[in-house]
């Protein structure tokens, strides 16, 4: 059992240190485990079973099962049971949080919100369910009725990241679930206990057995044993570039439908027809949701010189007035990062930057916190040809840099193989409707920096993935449509 200190809530069924396979809480065969700890403070919270391809198969094995039953039920009633699994979720959302914030280190009040956004998407697709609509075709042949039908895909592996341990989940299995697949989850080892908190709810709310699973461990193994067994028809993964590379590679062998939200490193432009202090407000919001571990947050800031002095004085200020801390300490703005690497990563590209010549105007270095915790930090002056311009560095480092014209603004923008979300603050109308036709980004933010729900399709252009998640896309990435020609 993890440490009582960490372990306050209210239902402690919701802390499960087992693995959920055809409906029920197991070990790893050999009996070995991983341990977890609270990124603000080092303190073990428990442990979860180090499964492989042995819990894989059967994970694999009782989902096909499930399916032949699951796929035969009216809409509505997979429907009824998503609700369900809302309604628990929202009655547990106090726990939820908290285990959030035990394994992951965002503030309690990022947590809150992202177990709201997180039941969204399994509202919002109990609907789908209902208007998975396919469609009769103009025949052009005489004596035929022509028609379409989206049919489920199979069994549904989704791999999912650290940052946001609960919403990564429920955007990807509830589309899957609603479309008649079963779902294999395996959740990041940083953060499992979030996603077996869902099983946990998702069993009490009556799926059957066999329909979500969650298997915790090492990714290689799982993975590998996902990848190799031909009854699992999808992945879905958000993670980075790199590792969806190897992933797509793997899926080629036996031709999986892939679904893939990967890199961000999204640009923020700021246009001097605006208010230096409200683009600076909305780009400190924009860069350091989440402690900048978000494939949303705004890697690359690029201010027009008209306000880019006046921009950095607010931009400074308003970053220096974030509160580091534990994310159950009040008023905490910023948590811990994720892992030592992160900090690494922060502190390279802020050395790569200074040598380079960029200013540091506030930050640069370990917050005095020590451990996870590393300072908001503002760099000025930056070029293209930095790291941090080049690679994203999910950690709190904005780094700044002006121009002058619009098209330098575009081609700046443009200038990277992601293409996830672009935030763009302008008053100018005929500037906006130019730059969200021609910005190659497949969310475009206009003067505001919340974007994301279950209406949405969320997903990006380039290396930013493959897919849509989320609004009315979200559920035909786990279809098939099948043509029926019938003669008459």
């Amino acid at each position: 059992m993890g440490n009582a200190k960490t372990l306050e809530l209210d239902d402690m069924r919701l802390f499960r240190e087992h693995g959920y396979i055809d409906g029920q809480w197991c070990p790893a065969d050999a009996g070995e485990t991983i341990a977890v700890t609270n990124p603000a403070d080092g303190v073990s919270i428990g442990t979860i079973p180090a499964m492989g391809p042995a819990e894989t198969t059967r994970a694999i094995e009782t989902a096909q099962t499930a399916f032949a039953d699951w796929r035969r039920l009216l809409a509505h009633e997979r429907a009824d049971h998503l609700l369900a699994w809302h309604s628990e979720m929202l009655a547990h959302k106090e726990d939820l949080a908290r285990l959030m914030t035990l394994e992951q280190g965002k503030p309690l009040a990022e947590s809150r919100g992202e177990i709201d956004y997180a039941a969204s998407f399994i509202r919002w697709f109990a609907g789908e369910a209902r208007r998975l609509y396919g469609c009769t075709i103009p025949t052009h042949l005489h004596g035929r009725t022509l028609m379409s039908q989206h049919d489920p895909v199979g069994i549904v592996a989704c791999i999912t990241p650290w940052n946001f341990p609960s919403a990564m989940i429920t955007r990807k299995a509830a589309a899957a679930i609603a479309a008649a697949c079963p779902v294999i989850v395996r959740p990041a080892s940083e953060t499992p206990y979030s996603a077996l908190a869902l099983a946990e709810l998702a069993d009490r709310a009556g799926l059957p057995r066999g329909v979500f699973s969650v298997v915790t461990g090492d990714a290689r193994p799982i993975c590998g044993e996902l990848f190799r067994d031909t009854r699992v028809r999808a992945m879905s993964f958000t993670g980075s570039t790199e590792v969806g590379r190897l992933l797509l590679e793997q899926g080629a062998q036996t031709v999986k439908k892939m679904s893939m939200e990967l890199g961000g490193h999204a640009p923020f432009l700021a246009f001097d027809d605006m208010d230096p202090k409200e683009a600076a407000e909305a780009a400190v919001a924009a860069k350091f949701q989440t402690t900048g571990q978000d494939c949303l947050a705004a890697n690359r800031i690029y201010v027009q010189r008209g306000i880019y002095d006046d921009f950095l004085r607010h931009f400074t200020a308003a970053t220096e007035a974030l509160r580091v801390g534990d994310g159950f300490e009040e008023g905490v703005d910023l948590g811990p990062l994720m892992n030592q690497g992160a900090i690494d990563k922060c502190q390279a590209h802020v050395d790569d930057a200074v040598a380079n010549g960029a200013r540091v105007l506030t930050g640069g270095g370990l917050h005095e916190r020590g451990g996870l915790f590393y300072q908001p930090t503002v760099l000025a002056d930056v070029t293209p040809a930095m790291t941090i311009s080049c690679e994203e560095t999910f950690g709190p480092v904005a780094a700044i840099t002006p121009f002058d014209s619009e098209d330098e603004a575009l081609e700046l923008a443009n200038e990277t193989e992601y293409g996830l979300v672009a935030y763009l603050y302008s008053h100018d109308n005929g500037r906006i409707l130019r730059l969200s036709e021609y910005l190659e980004y497949g969310m475009v933010a206009v003067n505001c920096v919340k974007i994301t729900g279950a209406p949405i399709p969320f997903g990006g252009f380039k290396q930013s993935g493959l897919g849509r998640e989320g609004g009315h896309e979200g559920i035909t990435e786990f279809t098939e449509v099948k043509y029926v020609c019938m003669a008459f």
